[in-house]
């Protein structure tokens, strides 16, 4: 029998966990409890339990879930246990500084690439990722077949760059771009507007610098 298709949030709450997962087989923790990964994660335990159904059966009542076999579970769900390869478009202050974040490979990602209209400019700032021009990007990504693009491009250019990613192939997008992006239903499409972020959170900030935890938002 088939195993049921996992709906995008669980996708997204088994990344948290995974990440969790990562911090207790650094600590050597070999066990964790449903309702210690649960915290860990910010979400209850009969949340977390749902979620994991869907890997098969884990866990021993009144023991808790081996680490580094759940880790695996997940990783292999997630596609990672092999190094994903993923581009990056648009290398200007903010595609730079995603470029040299550390933190890709020991998620599962490898960025192989970055593509931008003025590579050699982009190149003379220590960037270790291969820089390419723009023009080069379809090719590239049939060529190494890649799945999941970085889109960090001005707005007025960043749905004419999706049209190409997604006829190049690309299935998966994270975008830095502060516009809504059409793309069919088979490409999946992650938006963070950072602007936007920072409205959100300064939405609990009083004017005296202090944090508004009184502040509710009325639907």
């Amino acid at each position: 029998m088939d195993k049921p298709a996992i709906p995008g949030k669980t996708i997204y709450r088994l990344s948290i966990y995974h990440r969790c997962l990562r911090k207790l087989e650094d600590n050597s923790i070999e066990t964790v409890s449903s309702s210690g990964l649960a915290k860990a994660a910010g979400v209850n335990p009969a949340q977390l339990r749902r979620d994991l159904g869907y890997l098969g059966t884990f866990g021993t009542r009144g023991l808790g879930y081996p680490v580094i076999e759940l880790a695996e579970a997940i990783r292999e769900v997630l596609g990672r246990e092999n190094l994903q390869p993923v581009i990056l478009v648009g290398v200007g202050n903010l595609g730079a500084a995603l470029l040299r974040y550390d933190g890709f490979k020991k998620e599962g990602f490898e960025p192989i690439g970055a593509f931008d209209t003025v590579p050699e400019a982009v190149m003379l700032r220590g960037i270790n990722v291969p820089v390419h021009h723009v023009d080069e990007m379809p090719a590239f990504i049939r060529k190494h077949k890649v799945k999941l693009a970085v889109l960090s491009v001005p707005a007025a250019h960043a749905q004419e760059v999706t049209n190409e990613l997604v006829d190049a192939g690309i299935q998966g997008i994270l975008s830095f771009s502060p516009t809504v992006l059409q793309v069919p239903d088979s490409v999946t499409v992650n938006s963070v507007d950072l602007a936007l972020e920072l409205e959100q959170v300064s939405f609990f900030i009083k004017t005296d610098g202090t944090s508004n935890t009184d502040a509710k938002i009325v639907p």
